[in-house]
């Protein structure tokens, strides 16, 4: 590639000098030496991208000098060239870790091509690992709590195990979160990561979903699918609120996590799957059992190892480095500098019991780098609004029903009305100490 240098390794003049003109012609910076100790320290001195090393050198041979090289860098590119090549000599050189073995006399064109191709793949490894450290950032967990510090000492353990494990949370909690990172610590990390929401996808379509079909299985069906098992083979299928799953699908499920076979829809063929399964729920799996929901023999076969991430109320202390985590993700995300929140704008954030945990945190500050128009974030441009109950009926009393809707209603006003009082009491067509009153019988949090 343009721009690129290379350092060409043989102790003939003559090799040297070809080589060089033909990649300086192309565009390419050229390094060269005589000698596989030249070669070592120009190594160390400069910051080659490919190396041409031939194979037979005085001193240190090329082989020997190879395996210096990949010690040092290991994702260096080396093309070995060799007058006296053979496939043995071939077939070591590449199992020591070089790209290509070309045998004199050279083609230049091949040269070219090789390194070309051994430039593009360097390129391409750097791309992914570059994305591979922003994926390990996003799926990172914060705060230095006991809770959390009991939480990655779960993980790590059960990381290092092909069992099942089913973490446990209420919603928002970052249950996935933990299903990426024990993957990720797992010896599966480079196969794949496959998920399932079960509460997402229609009853109907679900086992099409998790175990493929057949073309022409039933109506639109056109072609045939694989289904997540088959695509999480070798690595880990998560399966997110699995506690939704119906009792039908629940016993295929079953019976795949006892054998590791499973039938598309619509085939009569076997397929041998090994994949690890990680579940999720925000349900008490025990009280469903209960109910006539799920599977007892299923909840047994999920739960080899439980995992309990802790609700965000629980862990107050973490909210101060999980703000700080946020406002400098959304500030790269959105091209801005990161702002920061004043101490008191921070009291206000670890006051609120947050039911939404780290979701809604996460949505607030989100919002707050978009919305705030200073670099320093201060209580008056937190909003913070309580979710309204979802069902009033669901109260005993005439009398809890009315505040819990009267609370509701209030905020929704002062919120729309940008918790400006004396406004939202003329919309409410009541008194200012009246409103001010009720503000503070509910305990409703004004910024």
């Amino acid at each position: 590639m343009v721009g690129s240098t290379v350092l060409i390794v043989d102790d003939e003049e003559g090799i040297r000098e070809s080589l060089s003109g033909i990649f300086e012609d192309e565009g390419y910076e050229v390094l060269t030496s005589s000698s596989g100790e030249e070669a070592l320290k120009a190594l160390k001195e400069q910051n080659p991208d490919l190396i041409l090393l031939d194979v037979w050198l005085p001193g240190i041979d090329g082989i020997k000098t190879l395996k210096e090289i990949k010690g040092l860098k290991p994702d260096l590119p080396v093309i070995m060239i060799s007058g006296h090549g053979n496939i043995e000599l071939a077939v070591k050189a590449t199992r020591m870790g070089a790209y290509d073995f070309l045998e004199k006399p050279l083609s230049l064109e091949r040269v070219l091509l090789a390194a070309k191709r051994a430039l593009e793949k360097r390129t391409l490894e750097m791309e992914y690992k570059a994305l591979k450290q922003d994926f390990i950032k996003k799926w990172k967990l914060t705060g230095n709590s006991q809770k959390m510090k009991q939480l990655r000492e779960q993980i790590d353990m059960a990381a290092q195990s092909n069992s099942r494990v089913l973490i446990l949370g209420e919603s928002g909690s970052g249950k996935e979160l933990v299903a990426h990172i024990l993957h990720d610590n797992s010896n599966r990390a480079e196969k794949p990561f496959i998920e399932m929401n079960c509460a997402a996808i229609p009853q109907e379509l679900i086992e099409s979903e998790l175990f493929g079909h057949e073309k022409g299985s039933f109506t639109g069906a056109f072609e045939k699918k694989k289904g997540k098992f088959e695509l999480a083979d070798e690595g880990t299928l998560f399966l997110d609120e699995v506690g939704d799953m119906s009792l039908s699908t629940q016993s295929k499920v079953l019976r795949v996590l006892e054998t590791q076979e499973f039938q598309r829809v619509g085939g009569s063929r076997n397929i041998k799957v090994d994949v690890r399964i990680i579940a999720a729920t925000n349900k008490d799996l025990i009280e469903e059992v209960r109910k006539g929901n799920f599977r007892e023999d299923l909840v047994y076969r999920l739960n080899v190892i439980p995992i309990v991430v802790p609700a965000l109320r629980s862990r107050k202390e973490d909210i101060p480095a999980l703000v700080e985590y946020f406002l400098e993700y959304f500030a790269a995300e959105y091209g801005q500098r990161p702002k920061k929140l004043t101490p008191e704008g921070s009291k206000m954030l670890e006051a609120y019991d947050w039911p939404g945990n780290i979701r809604e945190l996460r949505n607030v500050i989100e919002r707050l780098v978009i919305m705030t128009p200073s670099n320093i974030i201060t209580p008056k441009n937190i909003v913070i609004v309580e979710s309204p109950r979802s069902d009033y009926f669901a109260f005993k009393t005439l009398r809890e029903a009315r505040e819990s809707f009267e609370k509701d209603f209030i905020t929704k006003k002062l919120e729309e009305n940008n918790w400006n009082i004396s406004k939202t009491a003329e919309v409410l067509d009541v008194e200012r100490s009246n409103l001010h009153r009720k503000i503070k019988a509910y305990d409703i949090k004004t910024p």
